[in-house]
């Protein structure tokens, strides 16, 4: 069997699946793994080929597929894939695949199963039957919605949220939309709004804290964080700009679309900051975001310098 795609959920499911089957049909074997980065061509096939003594049948994994056939041993694996030994089951798993002609030797005894991220509804879909057969609990589609809201589609993470929600609640309550609100992290958008308010305060501690916080616990990744950045000091700057030639502040609100508190809080930083020192936070927030995009320094380490510059530029 050849699993391919980046879902590793599903790629340990049909892995399961596939021990489970042979588990029905009176096969109880072994699960012998192997790095595919590292693992030796012998190794492998001599672990299939090879009767244990007390274990009759082989079911061997190798991850990291696509650099384990590759080279010199892909037209052995072809070979293996023409005739392979009975006595063991083997299952390649990788998220990526070259296809050539061993795709079609291993359709010919196995299968191939693509194992792609989900799209949101199937992900909220896979959070209520996993609740509903692993946990014996009802997830409503409205919990279930605003769930993938908040941790993505990685089908991985999503268990585990639904089991930590499901041993919040008695056996046959259902886990609702405050239980979710209560117990996972805001929703990705409601992040990145949480980044630009600590900003806004002028607190280096603050805004450093809140920054690992999103990274480590919410586990947010860098890109849109940087972008988060940037809008914020694109806003900064064009507040500060009109507010110098005398446009409304109501006016300001509505071109950059300044809203509630927030905005208010924007707009009365734009006041004190001037245009000039305004640019420079702009220019250093799109520098530090083409660094990050094109590998040069530390990603993380340019984001925390970045929040720095900010609470300095703003507590000024």
């Amino acid at each position: 069997m050849l699993l391919i795609g980046k879902e590793e959920y599903l790629r340990r499911a049909y892995t399961d699946q596939l021990k489970r089957q042979l588990a029905d049909a009176g096969t109880d074997a072994d699960a012998i793994r192997f790095d595919g980065a590292s693992a030796s061509l012998a190794d492998v096939l001599d672990e299939c080929r090879s009767v244990g003594l007390m274990v009759q049948h082989k079911f061997v994994i190798v991850d990291n597929a696509d650099a384990f056939v590759k080279g010199d041993n892909r037209p052995a694996m072809e070979r293996y894939a023409a005739a392979p030994a009975a006595e063991a089951t083997l299952v390649l798993r990788s998220e990526t695949w070259h296809k050539g002609k061993l795709d079609k030797l291993i359709e010919d005894v196995g299968s191939i199963i693509k194992c792609d991220s989900v799209k949101p509804d199937r992900a909220a879909q896979a959070a209520r039957e996993m609740a509903t057969h692993r946990h014996q609990r009802d997830l409503d589609v409205q919990a279930a919605r605003a769930l993938i809201d908040r941790v993505g589609v990685d089908l991985s993470r999503i268990a585990s949220e639904v089991a930590k929600l499901a041993s919040a609640v008695d056996e046959g309550q259902p886990i609702t939309m405050e239980l979710v609100r209560d117990m996972v992290g805001p929703s990705r958008e409601e992040q990145f709004w949480l980044i630009q308010d600590v900003l806004l305060q002028g607190n280096p501690e603050a805004a450093l804290g809140k920054l690992h916080e999103l990274i480590t616990v919410s586990r947010v990744d860098l890109v849109p964080l940087r972008w988060a950045f940037v809008d914020l000091a694109r806003k900064v700057h064009g507040a500060s700009q009109g507010l110098a030639v005398g446009e409304a502040p109501g006016a300001i609100s509505s071109r950059l679309r300044l809203w509630g508190p927030a905005g208010s809080r924007l707009l009365d930083v734009a006041k004190h900051l001037s245009p000039a020192r305004a640019r420079r936070l702009l220019r250093d927030a799109i520098e530090t975001d083409m660094r990050g995009k094109t590998g040069q320094g530390d990603e993380l380490r340019g984001l925390e310098v970045l929040a720095i510059q900010f609470a300095q530029a703003i507590r000024a």
